[in-house]
């Protein structure tokens, strides 16, 4: 009679199987595969081989702290002759002498996670169990049949495999676009990515139904909104507005989410200081991505964040064109959430494709500071009764503005005021750096017959206001060279479109802000008594921003708000002007010295010139991307630099990966601060 099998090896195949599966780049020192499609092992048997009729062999997988196969937990699956689609399954892929390959497929609505790997072989009744080894499995958007399959590859490869990327930033007249390294990819992130939902309130609550729901990107999106923030658990980010980050690191500073995920795991899951919602969002991408769900970051210019749902934003200015705190609605310049791509099996049909995920605490949805996945197709249809959180990012997107200036009495009057919220809305486009405007696949385009569609079946009403209705009207128009250390010249451009004369009173005023709307000190100020505009002319009345007035106040978004109040005598009106304007930093060059080859030395050099009047002191580059080692990601001058002079440092690089990567590199100073730049660096394989 033949002796029991005994396992002397085995072989996960970690290097050809996380090829085949798209997980190279994570190395291949574990198992990492994705659902729904096969990945072989290799046994070694000591003595004897796998004999067909007469071994049974049989595979257990397990994840979660508590498997149960009625939670799709666990599952107990023989090898066979054939794979099966929706289930576990194994079969013999090839036999050599003690040798045996065996196929192991799991099925496209498999739990994701860490997963334990046995092995029960038997003659009959008993048998020997051994231990395998561990793997992880992660979604799969190149399986039609997983729940985030995205159908074109350039697609695929931007939206789970790319590492780095552009985030949008800067005002609605001036796109900044910013360099970002996700890293997914990197060491320990997937780890870390893992223990993140292991971290999470419903997981503690519940190991066993979370584990059990970890099938379900839906699901999983909802908890890493979640989990990003710290508002209400072990979160990854603690978030700041008010220009105070001495106790931790501004959210300027940062070009990556790898460090803010490697300090929070550090520190024993403590919220790491400080994010803004690029921030929150881009870390939201990294980890999405990681786990395989097809992931962008997208930007809304002049962002309505709405506290009491009745898509109105009323603000509140003083006769000096101050405003004021009197709602807690606001309108940030831009806002950045992320959109995730997956079927909505559990609401109506037409809500698959992308889903919106905002990371940033705003507002508690179902008792967490989370929000989403809410379907963009249902924001764009005003379906506000559908999960989750449709009404308020519609409203971030479609609410109206209302300006009232309170006046010396005690009463308030309503200006006269265009306003758009949900502007230029932009995402990296895929394959290139270029802005891809997606503000179509949210709303229709103002004021035609859909968009009132939209608001009826919502049930709210919107305002249209015309140039005709206008009267007088107001616009601010800027100049060239709105750069950091310069004096430049604003503009108010006053439109009488009436037959007759008008008087006019011109308050106009510029202060430093934060790009959530926050305004800070006055820099820029003009009050003129007496404007007179003649019949369908225009008047142009300038205004000088000196760099000593805002240099010192600036906040490290760089912004300026203007406000022109025009109070015309003979009506009693008060017509508006607003705009946002954006100071630019210095652009840091960046050279590439020598044949960009994998595992071969590269020297990159940086080179910034101060633009200031005054000497930068401290200045430290930091940068990410592109094979650099931890002691080479900042580098410290040690003078300071005079105006007019270069900062400029030289950095050895190894890329280790070839293919298409970004140098990205942040500048600080004691006087400039987050100034951002990035390379694209296409590294050649190594001759073989």
């Amino acid at each position: 009679m033949a002796e029991d099998l005994v396992l002397e090896s085995c072989n996960l195949e970690c290097e050809s199987n996380n090829r085949n599966h798209m997980t190279a780049d994570m190395g291949s020192q574990k198992l990492i595969v994705r659902r729904g499609q096969s990945f072989t092992i290799t046994l070694l048997f000591a003595g004897r081989g796998y004999e067909e009729g007469v071994d049974r062999l049989t595979l257990n997988v397990e994840t979660g702290p508590c498997p149960i196969e009625s939670s799709g937990t666990k599952s107990h699956f023989p090898v066979s002759d054939a794979l099966q689609e929706s289930a576990w399954s194994a079969v013999v892929d090839h036999r050599d002498g003690t040798a045996l390959s065996l196929l192991i497929y799991s099925p496209p609505d498999a739990r994701i996670g860490r997963y334990a790997l046995t092995l029960e072989a038997s003659m009959g009744y008993q048998g020997s169990s051994f231990r395998l080894g561990e793997f992880i499995l992660l979604f799969n958007p190149w399986y039609p049949d997983d729940s985030v399959f995205l159908e074109f590859e350039d697609q695929r490869c931007e939206f789970v495999l790319t590492q780095q990327g552009l985030i949008y930033q800067g005002s609605l007249k001036f796109m900044v676009p910013t360099p970002w390294n996700f890293g997914q990819f990197e060491d320990e992130i997937l780890d870390i990515c893992l223990q993140l939902l292991d971290t999470n309130p419903k997981f503690l609550r519940d190991q066993n139904r979370d584990c059990s729901r970890r099938n379900n990107p839906v699901y999983i999106g909802r908890v890493v909104s979640a989990m990003v923030n710290c508002n209400d658990d072990q979160g990854v980010l603690a978030g700041r507005w008010d220009d105070k980050y001495e106790d931790g690191v501004s959210p300027m500073s940062w070009i990556g989410s790898v460090d803010i995920l490697r300090r929070w795991r550090k520190y024993g899951c403590q919220p790491v200081r400080y994010g803004q919602c690029w921030v929150f969002a881009a870390v939201a991408c990294t980890v999405l991505r990681c786990l395989g769900i097809p992931t962008r970051v997208v930007t809304n210019y002049n962002s309505a964040h709405d506290t009491n749902s009745n898509l109105v934003i009323d603000r509140y200015l003083d006769e000096m064109g101050n405003l004021q705190k009197t709602s807690k609605d606001m309108i940030w310049n831009y806002h950045c959430w992320v959109e995730s791509w997956m079927t909505r099996p559990d609401l109506s049909p037409g809500c698959d494709g992308w889903q919106a995920l905002d990371p940033t605490p705003q507002e508690k949805s179902e008792g967490a500071y989370c929000c989403g996945p809410a379907p963009v197709k249902a924001i764009k249809e005003g379906e506000l009764r559908l999960k989750y959180d449709i009404p308020f990012v519609f409203a971030e997107v479609n609410a109206d503005v209302v300006y009232w200036v309170l006046q010396k009495d005690g009463s308030r009057k309503k200006t006269i005021h265009s306003s758009t919220v949900g502007r230029n809305m932009s995402t990296k486009s895929v394959g290139k750096d270029t802005r891809e405007d997606i503000t179509h696949n949210y709303k229709y385009p103002e004021g035609s017959d859909e968009e009132r569609e939209v608001f009826a079946k919502a049930e709210l009403q919107k305002s249209y206001l015309t140039e005709e209705e206008k009267g007088v009207s107001i616009k601010i128009k800027v100049s060239e060279g709105m750069n950091n250390g310069c004096d430049f010249d604003v503009y108010a451009v006053i439109s009488n479109n009436t037959e007759t004369e008008r008087l006019c009173r011109l308050m106009f005023c510029a202060r430093t802000a934060s790009y959530n709307g926050v305004v800070g000190p006055e820099c820029g100020l003009k009050d003129l008594l007496n404007v007179i505009l003649l019949p369908h002319a225009e008047k142009t009345v300038p205004l000088r921003i000196l760099y000593e007035k805002y240099g010192s106040c600036l906040t490290q978004d760089n912004m300026i708000k203007l406000v022109a109040l025009l109070f015309e005598y003979q009506t009693g009106d008060i017509i508006l002007g607003v705009r946002d304007i954006y100071v630019k930093n210095p652009d840091i060059k960046i050279r590439v010295l020598g044949e960009p080859v994998q595992k071969r030395k590269l020297v990159a050099e940086l080179t910034l010139t101060n633009p200031l009047s005054t000497p930068l002191s401290g200045c430290v580059f930091t940068l990410e991307g592109a094979g650099l080692t931890e002691g080479q990601k900042t580098q410290e001058l040690a003078s300071p630099v005079e105006p007019g002079q270069e900062a400029k440092v030289r950095v050895d690089l190894a890329p280790q990966l070839s293919g298409l990567h970004k140098l990205v590199v942040n500048f600080e100073s004691d006087k400039l601060k987050g100034v951002k730049g990035y390379r694209n660096v296409i590294v050649a394989p190594l001759p073989k």
